[in-house]
């Protein structure tokens, strides 16, 4: 069974996306909302990754080795300006899609062994996920005409 290497897919993406927005909220803490929400959201992923831990180790005895490259890096540091802070949120938000489609494959096969407490966790999760992408969507979009329209 290989569900055990996704929740760990899964539990390191939260565990990188929460990092990330504590980077972001400290490199563009002079942008209150970024300061504030990034940090609220980080906390929020590494609550994400909690979760996850009594699964893992649930089906981790039923794990063969992990595969090659399971593991993405997405992230690879804040950048400075308005530029850099659109950019910073797109790659948020491509950790965040990529936390929310590992949450997806995980409902699945939460469903598919029939563990009713990794798909509630999921459901709730995976609603904050969404909920993390449609916000920095909207804040991309807020973002956008002054970095790439106005000079810094």
């Amino acid at each position: 069974m290989h569900l055990a290497h996704y929740l760990g897919l899964l539990h390191r993406a939260q565990t990188n996306l929460a990092d990330a927005f504590r980077q972001v909220a400290d490199a563009h803490g002079d942008e209150p909302d970024i300061h504030h929400l990034c940090r609220r959201l980080a906390q929020q992923c590494d609550r994400h990754a909690g979760q996850l831990e009594p699964f893992t180790r649930r089906y981790r005895e039923h794990a063969p080795d992990e595969p090659d490259r399971l593991h993405s890096e997405l992230f690879g540091g804040t950048r400075t300006g308005g530029i850099g802070l659109l950019r910073d949120l797109q790659d948020l938000y491509l950790m965040a899609a990529e936390c929310d489609i590992c949450w997806t494959v995980v409902g699945q096969a939460a469903h598919g062994v029939r563990d009713e407490d990794l798909v509630e966790v999921v459901r709730t999760c995976e609603g904050e996920t969404a909920t993390q992408l449609k916000w920095l969507r909207t804040r991309m979009k807020q973002s956008a005409p002054q970095a790439l329209v106005v000079a810094d």
